[in-house]
């Protein structure tokens, strides 16, 4: 590999052990084995290279699981397919997501790096949409990122947040699946689809 290639695995070792507070330039250089310029050279800055770390561990966990996710796109099954993988992993992601939650959580000391992150958001809904429906990526429109993108990626951020929290009382699969099988139900029988204006169907869509 050459230097870009590991500074980026460098980091990538370093936010699963450090976080993105406690990691310097001079702990990815040591992990590395590059030297300090290369940084600047290849990524522009620490906080840039750390951001693409965090976006190539992000998508090394969705790749960990997705081909063997069950159930037909959008389904109930596909549903409790894919939070039973997030859940089977969580020990070895666990890491970077507390990572994640230390950059939401610490203001304006790290806007540089906020931004960044923020700016990543729409590539991991487009990435868990296409996991939860089938879905290409490519054929998601943007209304699509934001609504149903959103929405499973509050879902995620959530579950993960309770794990972190707390493992013991944090939802399972089975039990955040039956959650939105009864929230659903809820809203149809109480017609809010409609109050809601609701517009169009669903990427992937099934009544699973």
């Amino acid at each position: 590999m050459g230097h870009r290639e590991d500074l980026l695995e460098g980091a990538k070792k370093c936010l699963a052990e450090k976080g993105f507070v406690r990691t310097t330039a001079r702990d990815i250089v040591s992990a590395s084995g590059t030297n300090l310029a290369s940084i600047g050279y290849h990524y522009g800055s620490k906080d840039a290279l750390l951001t693409r770390a965090f976006i190539a561990l992000m998508e090394e966990w969705g790749n960990g699981f997705q081909a063997g996710l069950e159930g037909s796109g959008g389904s109930l099954e596909r549903f409790r397919a894919l939070w039973a993988g997030v859940l089977d992993r969580y020990g070895e992601s666990a890491p970077v997501w507390a990572a994640s939650m230390e950059v939401a959580l610490s203001g304006e000391r790290m806007p540089e790096l906020r931004t960044m992150l923020a700016a990543s958001q729409a590539e991991g809904r487009r990435g868990l949409i296409s996991m939860m429906t089938g879905t290409p990526e490519d054929e998601l429109t943007e209304r699509d990122v934001r609504t149903l993108g959103g929405f499973y990626q509050a879902l995620l951020n959530g579950l993960m947040l309770q794990w972190i929290f707390d493992p013991e009382s944090a939802a399972t699969a089975e039990e955040l699946t039956e959650g939105m099988r009864r929230a659903a139900g809820a809203a149809f029988a109480g017609g809010a689809d409609g109050a809601a204006g609701g517009s169009g169907a669903v990427p992937g869509g099934s009544d699973g």
